[in-house]
This record gives structure tokens, C-alpha cells and sequence, in this order.
């Protein structure tokens, strides 16, 4: 395995720090794609139920099958890729967002539950085609000491997209009266209408970082054809990019740890919120009833809620981690959306799962951005696309384990009690944060030389926010 500061040694070029704006073009393509993912989330078990699935879980296992194909291909196409035009990264975004967009429109439409199956597999793809280039784009643009403020402004779009595209179908019924009941196996028409906004808005997001940003082209041009030319091909992207798993910077490594356990606390938490609300809560289980589809909106305002905290909370990242380390930054996250998401068995006041999405939208922005920060510091800068997408393999791996095994768990040791399900994720996510500490962290590692350095040259003035790489 390649040290930490060997990766880094890699990346020759002396980036310029961005602006605020050009941060916020770049990053805005996310608002868009969080659109998608969080009406994914928030309705998808939903629309299973109402079609009559009852093995949630194993159905959920479209998406991140493609996921551990589609993105890190995706990624080693994109290290290979290059437009005066389009750039490197860009193309991939506008493909993704065209099918995703497409997606959207449909998956509210169908009549049987192989189709949600299959509607979710395709949208999972097309997210996917537009999410891992953006989280490479990052490593390309930003110089270290910006990463964090990067994948944190990213964040902030997440979590923006995300309250709203969660909370639309209770918006739709609660302010516009549109209906959230529906025959059984219908969908309502609040579910449908949110799903096309969402369309709309993942395109309209998009097009604006690919139109608004500009991308470095490769530091030696005809090294970088040589090197396409002799890596091209689907397959040999197949293989690579499995053969990744086996040459992970040390550091890599041990975040993969970190992010199984604590994804498989967010794929409990998608898979069976709906589920456990309307069951340990709202005490139903009548998909077609009012008082289950009550509990299914609230559920998107639950989401709605950890998505709005993350949104705020990313921006107090960067702070967190000047002041301590980001590995105890993530530890501190992580045990809050762990009791978060353990608090809501001794619940049964709807609007106190407020409370225990706080700990949760902590948790979440933290997830989505000091992780990746870690990583990108660790990664040779001409692989980072194609490394960013092998990372995606512990964000699959843990939704595999969960469709293999939570429904096990919930319906023959929980007996069918999903709220238990969501305890364990607590206690996965809480294990994650411990795991956290035995991270080696490049930038971390570098930083008390830097801080030295500059209080030694610039007595009297503290200088150090604009060269702590944690930020």
C-alpha cells in the first residue's frame, strides 16, 4: 500500500484557491442530485408497500449492485477523459442528469412492483453516472487546504436539495391540498408531483455547475493520450477498477472500515423508517389507510429535518476540525446520529422524532464530506476519479449486507418490529466513529510542521485558518 504523503507527492500541480463563487458553481450540480436521491429515500419503501412488496430490503438491492459497477467505472472513464470543450468531469455529469431526470418522471408511474424494481435500478445508475465525478472534481480543482470547505459546500447543496425534494409530498397535501391517498396499488398524486419537480430541478442543477465551471486540463497532454490509449476499454475498466480493492492507499483502507459501518446505519435508516414511523408511531399498517400515508409524509419531514441540520452543520465543519482533528470531528458526528437514531424507540410523540433527526443531520453531514476530504489527501492526483469510485464499493458493500440481512433480522429476530432495526443502525454508526480514530490522516499528519512554520515566520499574526488543510 502506498504511504499517505506518497499519494500526495503526486499532485504536481500548484492549484490556485478558488473563490467562494467558483466553490459554490461547482458544487451547485448537487443540489440537483440530492433531489434524486432524497425521493429515492423518502418514498421509494413507500412505493414497494403499496405495490404489495413486503421483502423491502432484498428489493433495495438494485441499487447498489449498479452502484459497484456504475461508479467506479465511471470513474476511471473520467480520469481518461478530456475536452477542450467539455472538459474532463463535465460529460458524465449531463449524461447522468439526463437519464436521472428521465427516471424520475417514470418510476412514479408504475403499475407492478418488478417495475419499481427495475425503475430503481435504472435511476440508481444514472444518479450514480452524475455523483462520483463530482466528487472527484474536488481533488482536481481544489488545493488541500480547500478540500474540506469543498466537500462541505457539497454538503450544504445536499442538504438544501434534500429538505426540500423530502418535504414535497407533505407540501403538496398540506399547502395545495393535492391528495396523498390513493386506490390500493396506486400511487398518490403528491408522490407523483414531487417526483416531477424533481426531474426538473436534478437537470436545471446540473447544467448549471457544467455551464459555470471550468476544469484544469491534464498537466502533460500527450502523457495523458499515451496512457488512455493504453488503459482504454470497458472491460479494462471492469478490471481495474475491482482490482482497486487490493491496492488501497493505507488510508483508504481504513476509511472503508469506517464508512461500512456507518452506511449500513443509513441504509437501515432509508429501508425502514417508513416501515417502523408508521408501525411503532402511527400504529398501522394499512398502506392504504389515511393515517399511514400521515406517517409516511412525516417521514419525509423527518428526512426533510436531518437533511436541513447537515445543510447548517456543514458549514461548522471546517471549524470543528481546525479546533480538534477531522477524525474526532467525525467520531463526535457519528455518535450523535447513532443516539439519534437509537431515540426513536422510546419515542411515540410524532414531532419529537424531530429531536432525533438533529443527531441524525449531524451525522449526515459529516458522512458526506470529511471522509472524502481524508481520502482526497491520500489519493495520487491522476487516479483520483477511478479511486473515488472504488471507494464507493464500502458505501455498496454495506447496502448489500443490509439487503441480505436486515429483513432476516426484522422479521425473524425483531419479529417484525422495524423500530429495532433502526436501534441497530444506531449502534453501527456509533462502532463507525470509534473505527474513526484509527485513521492515519495525511493533512492531519502534516500539520503541526505547517503551524509551525508559520507562527515562526509571521510572529504576532495567527495564519493559521488559511493554511490548515482541514479546512
Amino acid at each position: 500500500m502506498a504511504s499517505p504523503t506518497a499519494a500526495v507527492s503526486a499532485d504536481t500541480r500548484d492549484k490556485p484557491r478558488l473563490s467562494f463563487w467558483q466553490i459554490w458553481n461547482m458544487s451547485f450540480g448537487f443540489l440537483g442530485i440530492q433531489f434524486g436521491f432524497a425521493l429515492q429515500n423518502a418514498n421509494v419503501s413507500r412505493i414497494f408497500e403499496t405495490l404489495g412488496g413486503t421483502e423491502i430490503a432484498l428489493y433495495w438491492l438494485a441499487a447498489p449492485l449498479t452502484g459497484m459497477l456504475v461508479q467506479p467505472i465511471i470513474g476511471y472513464m473520467s480520469d481518461r477523459t478530456w475536452s477542450p470543450k467539455w472538459g474532463r468531469r463535465r460529460p458524465f455529469f449531463l449524461v447522468g442528469a439526463v437519464l436521472a431526470s428521465l427516471a424520475l418522471l417514470v418510476m412514479p408511474n408504475v403499475t407492478a412492483l418488478w417495475m419499481a424494481v427495475g425503475m430503481l435500478w435504472i435511476m440508481d445508475s444514472s444518479i450514480n453516472i452524475s455523483m462520483e465525478p463530482f466528487r472527484a472534481l474536488v481533488g482536481d480543482l481544489l488545493p488541500s487546504e480547500q478540500r474540506t470547505t469543498g466537500f462541505a459546500a457539497q454538503t450544504f447543496f445536499i442538504g438544501v436539495g434534500a429538505v426540500v425534494a423530502s418535504a414535497l409530498p407533505w407540501m403538496f397535501t398540506n399547502w395545495l391540498g393535492i391528495s396523498n391517498t390513493a386506490p390500493a396499488g396506486q400511487i398518490p398524486l403528491s408522490v407523483k408531483y414531487a417526483f416531477y419537480i424533481g426531474g426538473a430541478v436534478f437537470l436545471a442543477a446540473v447544467l448549471w455547475t457544467v455551464f459555470n465551471t471550468k476544469e484544469y486540463p491534464p498537466e502533460n497532454l500527450v502523457e495523458f493520450e499515451e496512457e488512455k490509449r493504453r488503459t482504454a476499454g470497458f472491460w479494462n475498466g471492469v478490471r481495474e477498477s475491482f482490482a482497486g480493492i487490493f491496492h488501497m492507499p493505507k488510508t483508504m483502507a481504513q476509511l472503508a472500515v469506517v464508512q461500512f459501518f456507518s452506511w449500513l446505519a443509513l441504509f437501515s435508516m432509508w429501508i425502514y423508517t417508513t416501515p417502523a414511523v408508521t408501525s411503532h408511531i402511527y400504529h398501522t399498517t394499512d398502506t392504504t389507510s389515511k393515517l399511514y400515508n400521515e406517517g409516511a409524509d412525516w417521514v419525509g419531514i423527518c428526512f426533510a429535518v436531518y437533511n436541513g441540520v447537515s445543510a447548517i452543520a456543514a458549514l461548522l465543519l471546517p471549524l470543528v476540525a481546525r479546533r480538534t482533528s477531522r477524525r474526532v470531528t467525525h467520531l463526535l458526528c457519528l455518535v450523535a446520529g447513532g443516539l439519534g437514531l437509537i431515540s426513536i424507540y422510546f419515542i411515540q410523540d410524532p414531532n419529537m422524532l424531530l429531536l432525533s433527526m438533529v443527531g441524525v443531520g449531524v451525522a449526515w453531514a459529516s458522512i458526506l464530506s470529511v471522509p472524502y476530504a481524508m481520502l482526497a489527501g491520500a489519493l495520487p492526483a491522476n487516479k483520483m476519479g477511478y479511486y473515488m469510485g472504488v471507494f464507493n464499493f464500502f458505501i455498496v458493500i454495506p447496502q448489500v449486507v443490509a439487503g441480505l440481512i436486515l429483513g432476516f433480522f426484522t422479521q425473524h429476530v425483531f419479529h417484525g418490529e422495524s423500530v429495532y432495526t433502526l436501534v441497530l443502525g444506531g449502534c453501527s454508526m456509533i462502532i463507525s466513529g470509534l473505527l474513526t480514530l484509527r485513521v492515519d490522516d495525511a493533512d492531519d499528519i502534516r500539520l503541526p510542521a505547517a503551524e509551525q512554520t508559520i507562527q515562526t515566520s509571521s510572529p504576532g499574526y495567527d495564519t493559521t485558518v488559511e493554511s490548515d488543510p482541514r479546512l
